[in-house]
């Protein structure tokens, strides 16, 4: 008889939804806020259907006030409560950046080690899908800069579905980046799925010619660059960062050392991003297996589009990328 988990075949927002649905069983303290969680069912239906389930003293529409509702998900974690708090998109955080950053992710440093914040913070993420300017950035490597916060993003199913418990049992605040163009995605996931490690990137495909360090949805576009470059005899290993804050260094300085070659995938602008920070360490900590500079493939420098040509344009692409790696493994 096979002992093997029976997989299921699901998406990314069923995923997330199961994770939300268990944590809730498991830990009457566990409670989702938001704007239109409840009865809307989510903005991205990520929780449609668990008003009904779990009743609204734990699935709590929230008026449409960022900074009073990350707050009072600030209240409630101090008060013993482990509060899921969903924004809606990851622009729209910025109306709670001074919760997040002067309360959420000082209180543990100002209360001199007496007050944690068991706080998760989820949120959608990046472009993709003409949602323009105000609602299409990809932000967290700006809040990767901030002390006292764990930073994840979750891109294949299985992390979607086992990270957040495991967020759930971090003393210190948790900000879960989903990104928006990944939860139609289909895939399968094995029905007893369990908590997924916060800590360290995974190697999702080796290789020995040149390291692809990237997170998120950007991880898919690195994945079939690679499947196209190995039809060309380059074989590249692709590393998911899963973990933006803090950075699992150890990971993807050992891939350097074997492949001598180092690009970096980033949706967030290239000025002051997580891809300078990550090129910054690499050469701080790993120049002398390089065997070129560390290259960069960000999002363009622009207020995101909303015409669809102009969107794809601005993004990081499939194409960008193997141009990229051949010349860097051919003429570097």
């Amino acid at each position: 008889m096979s002992t093997q988990t029976p997989m299921q075949t699901t998406t990314y927002r069923e995923a997330v939804k199961e994770a939300i649905r268990e944590a809730m069983h498991m830990d009457e303290r566990v409670f989702l806020m938001g704007e239109d969680v409840g009865h809307y069912g989510g903005c991205y239906a990520v929780s449609k259907g668990l008003l009904a389930e779990f009743g609204p003293e734990r699935i709590r529409d929230t008026p449409l006030s960022e900074s009073g509702f990350v707050g009072a998900g600030i209240g409630a974690a101090l008060g013993g409560m482990r509060p899921i708090v969903e924004v809606m998109t990851v622009n729209f955080s910025l109306l709670a950046l001074d919760q997040i950053l002067n309360s959420a992710a000082t209180l543990l440093h100002m209360s001199g080690g007496q007050f944690n914040v068991p706080l998760v913070i989820r949120m959608a993420t990046g472009a993709g899908k003409q949602l323009a300017a105000q609602h299409a950035h990809s932000l967290e490597g700006w809040y990767a800069h901030i002390p006292g916060i764990r930073i994840v993003s979750p891109a294949l199913l299985e992390d979607a579905r086992g990270m957040l418990w495991t967020a759930l049992q971090d003393p210190d605040p948790v900000l879960i980046f989903e990104n928006n163009t990944l939860y139609n995605m289909e895939g399968t996931l094995p029905e007893k799925a369990g908590p997924v490690d916060i800590d360290h990137a995974k190697i999702r495909r080796p290789g020995r010619d040149i390291t692809l360090i990237t997170y998120s949805a950007s991880l898919f576009k690195c994945l079939d660059a690679a499947e196209v470059l190995a039809k060309e005899g380059i074989e590249a290993e692709v590393i998911d960062l899963r973990t933006l804050r803090p950075l699992d260094d150890a990971t993807y300085l050992a891939s350097i050392a074997r492949t001598h070659r180092a690009l970096i995938v980033d949706e967030g602008w290239r000025s002051g991003s997580l891809s300078a920070e990550i090129s910054a360490r690499i050469m701080e900590q790993g120049f002398y297996d390089l065997d070129l500079p560390v290259e960069r493939i960000c999002t363009a420098e622009i207020p995101m589009p909303y015409a669809r040509h102009l969107e794809e344009a601005a993004l990081p692409r499939v194409e960008t990328i193997i141009a990229a790696v051949q010349r860097m493994v051919r003429h570097g």
